[in-house]
């Protein structure tokens, strides 16, 4: 079984690769900054949000409203107030998966037994939050534009794709970037009424350990599952199970960059912070970049 990165940072580590991210890191990315716009990479939540039909989606009501009031509830000094409530998934709309969302051979990222991570307790290793906030140098690698349109469904990105965006963007992937791969699927999926979570484009498992090997911090990507779909023939997830369970490189799904890929910055300020769910398999997040 391949174990890449575990004992890197000590037995205990339940960071992974986000490790790579230090102050020098930080201070590097923050220097980046030119003209102090800021884009959001997020997807808007509500219960039109897609998801895939073994999730589900977000349930959004509120608890007191102005309808109280034209009931009859008091109002104190005239005070009156709204609040509301979400149930949702973990992994939806723009999300990342945690260190104990996928692994293989009953152990987790560092070696963690698989079996800690149950219904009644979630993960006991690797749980997203043991992950914290994420800031450093963001890299976007925009497939999509090499080829002039949004990837067709199955297309698999190849470390030739990878290495001619690469050097299109003028960057190239090193320690403690967060690495956004544009394929065009989230857009082409935004115009269409009938979105399919079973095909799509993403990248293969050699170009996923060629920015492992470049000590990548995490990657993320604008479909829902950052590799290619249908799985390679004798495979299920094999990028989860190698970045994830091997390398420790946590995976954030779902991104929206069409926006971004049309300013033309491909280096930038990178920010995000998962919810701290205690045990959780993952988190929505709405991560920004400062240009």
């Amino acid at each position: 079984m391949s174990q890449e990165a575990w004992n890197r940072w000590g037995p205990e580590d339940e960071r992974g690769a986000l490790n790579h991210i230090g102050p020098a890191q930080v201070q590097r990315a923050a220097g980046l900054v030119r003209s102090g716009q800021v884009l959001s990479l997020a997807q808007p939540l509500s219960a039109r949000t897609p998801v895939p039909a073994h999730r589900a989606g977000v349930q959004h009501f509120l608890g007191r409203d102005g309808g109280d009031y034209a009931a009859g509830a008091r109002q104190p000094g005239g005070f009156q107030f709204a609040e509301d409530t979400a149930i949702l998934p973990l992994h939806i709309g723009t999300h990342i998966d945690a260190l104990c969302h996928a692994w293989y051979g009953d152990q987790l990222y560092n070696g963690f037994p698989g079996n800690g991570t149950t219904s009644t307790r979630g993960a006991s290793r690797c749980g997203i939050d043991k992950m914290g906030p994420i800031a450093g140098r963001g890299v976007l690698l925009d497939i999509a534009a090499l080829y002039g349109e949004p990837l067709k469904d199955g297309f698999s990105i190849g470390l030739a794709d990878m290495e001619r965006a690469a050097k299109a963007a003028g960057v190239r992937p090193g320690k403690g970037d967060i690495v956004l791969i544009r394929t065009g699927w989230a857009e082409r999926q935004s115009r269409s009424a009938d979105i399919s979570f079973n095909a799509e484009p993403g990248i293969d498992v050699e170009a996923g350990l060629w920015l492992a090997e470049a000590e990548i911090a995490v990657l993320g990507a604008d479909n829902y599952a950052v590799e290619v779909l249908p799985f390679p023939t004798g495979t299920v997830f094999p990028v989860h199970q190698r970045l994830i369970r091997d390398y420790g490189i946590p995976l954030i799904e779902g991104l929206v960059l069409e926006g971004l890929a049309a300013t033309g910055r491909n280096e930038f300020l990178f920010a995000a912070s998962p919810l701290p769910v205690v045990g959780g398999t993952g988190s929505p997040i709405s991560p920004m970049v400062v240009l």
